[in-house]
C-alpha cells in the first residue's frame, strides 16, 4: 500500500471516529434524553415544524382564498377540491384553518411578549430592590391575580372593543402576574450568589446585574412556562372570539370559525369540527413541546441514558 493510499485510509478512519464521537455526544445529551424520556414530544416538534411552514408559506398548502365569499358554494361537503368543505358563506374551510394558524401564532407571540415583558420588569424590581418596593409590587400582583385571567381578558376586551389589536392588549395585560411571580422567585434564588456579589463589588449597575447575571442564570423555568403557555393563550384568544369579543371577520381565527359553525353542527358538522381539531392539535402539540423543553433544560439530565 502506497503512502498516499495509507494516508487517505487514515483520514477516513479519523473522520469516522469523529462522526461516531459526535453521535455518542448527541446520544448522551440532555435533548436526546428528553426525547427518549417522552417519545410523544416528537409529535410536538412535528406540529411546531408544520406551523412554521404554514405561517411562512400558507400558499404551499392551499390555493383557495380564505376570505373570498361565494354563496353558491355554501356548505359543500369535504371533497378533493375542498378538503374540509366550505362554511355558511361558501369560503373554503381548509384555507381558513391554514391562514388562522398565522393569526394565532402572531397573537400568541405578541401576547407573551407583553406578559413576559411586564413580568420581567415587575418581578425583577420586586426581588432585587426588596423592602417596600417588593411589598407594593407584589400586592398589586396579588390584586391582579384575584381575577381569573380569562374573566379579566373578557372584561378588558369588552371595554376596549372588538378587533385584533384589542384582543392582544386584553389577553397580554391579563397574563403578566404569573410571570412576575416566577421571575421574582428566580431572582430571589440567585441574587445572593457569589457571581452577583462579585459584580456588585466591581461596581456594575443594577440594570447590568439583573439582565446579565441574575435573569440569564434563572431563565430556564421561564422558557418552559412560555412554551406551555402558548397553548393556553391560544385557547384564551379562541375563547374571546367564540364569545364574539375577539378578532373580527374576515380575519380567519379558529375560535370564530367554531362559533360560526355551531348553529349548523348537526347537519354541517365540518364547519366547526375541523377548526376545533386544529385548535386541539395546537394546544396538545405545545403542551408536549413544553414537557420536552422542561426535560431538555433540566441540568440533572446531563449524561443520562
Amino acid at each position: 500500500m502506497s503512502a498516499e493510499t495509507k494516508a487517505t485510509v487514515d483520514l477516513s478512519a479519523l473522520d469516522m471516529r469523529k462522526d461516531i464521537g459526535a453521535w455518542q455526544r448527541f446520544k448522551s445529551s440532555r435533548f436526546a434524553f428528553a426525547v427518549r424520556h417522552n417519545p410523544m414530544s416528537i409529535l410536538g416538534l412535528l406540529i411546531l415544524a408544520l406551523l412554521i411552514v404554514m405561517v411562512l408559506a400558507p400558499e404551499w398548502f392551499t390555493s383557495q382564498s380564505a376570505t373570498l365569499l361565494n354563496l353558491r358554494n355554501k356548505f359543500l361537503t369535504p371533497s378533493a377540491e375542498h378538503l374540509f368543505g366550505t362554511d355558511h358563506m361558501g369560503v373554503d374551510i381548509f384555507s381558513r384553518v391554514v391562514y388562522a394558524a398565522r393569526t394565532t401564532i402572531w397573537v400568541v407571540c405578541v401576547v407573551l411578549s407583553i406578559a413576559t415583558g411586564l413580568g420581567f420588569v415587575i418581578g425583577s424590581l420586586a426581588a432585587y430592590l426588596g423592602g417596600r418596593v417588593d411589598s407594593f409590587l407584589m400586592r398589586m400582583t396579588d390584586v391582579w391575580m384575584a381575577f381569573p385571567s380569562l374573566v379579566l381578558a373578557i372584561a378588558l376586551n369588552a371595554a376596549l372593543g372588538r378587533g385584533l389589536f384589542q384582543t392582544v392588549i386584553a389577553v397580554g395585560f391579563s397574563w403578566w402576574p404569573s410571570y412576575a411571580r416566577l421571575v421574582r422567585a428566580q431572582v430571589l434564588s440567585v441574587k445572593n450568589e457569589e457571581y452577583v456579589l462579585a459584580a456588585q463589588a466591581l461596581g456594575a449597575s443594577h440594570f447590568r446585574i439583573v439582565t446579565r447575571h441574575i435573569i440569564r442564570n434563572g431563565f430556564d423555568p421561564i422558557i418552559v412556562n412560555i412554551t406551555i403557555d402558548v397553548g393556553f393563550v391560544a385557547l384564551a384568544t379562541a375563547g374571546l372570539s367564540f364569545l364574539g369579543l375577539g378578532i373580527e371577520p374576515p380575519t380567519p381565527e379558529w375560535g370564530r370559525m367554531v362559533a360560526e359553525g355551531r348553529d349548523y353542527l348537526l347537519d354541517q358538522w365540518w364547519a366547526s369540527t375541523f377548526p376545533g381539531l386544529a385548535l386541539f392539535m395546537f394546544v396538545v402539540g405545545f403542551n408536549l413541546l413544553g414537557e420536552l423543553v422542561r426535560d431538555w433544560l433540566d441540568p440533572s439530565n446531563v449524561g443520562r441514558r
